[in-house]
């Protein structure tokens, strides 16, 4: 999977459907390259005066399309 590609810039929406940001970054395991984390950056105009990241761990990922889905309590 190239990152670039795949995952940065990809809106991500919680279980609500709700958008929470856009992904800026990716976090690496150094020894196995596996992704671990993705740093999500909130959207909107508000949050643009602001920076403003979240680190939200790979486990919480349902999916991952067109937009990348989080999982929701009921998943967990």
């Amino acid at each position: 999977m190239r990152i670039k590609d795949e995952l940065i810039g990809k809106e991500v929406l919680d279980a609500e459907i709700q958008i929470v940001g856009k992904v800026a970054d990716a976090v690496f395991d150094k020894d196995t390259f596996e992704v671990t984390d993705i740093v999500i950056k909130k959207s909107g105009f508000s949050e643009q005066l602001k920076a403003s990241e979240n680190i939200v761990p790979m486990e919480l990922v349902k999916a991952i399309g067109d937009k990348i889905l989080l999982k929701g309590e009921d998943d967990i």
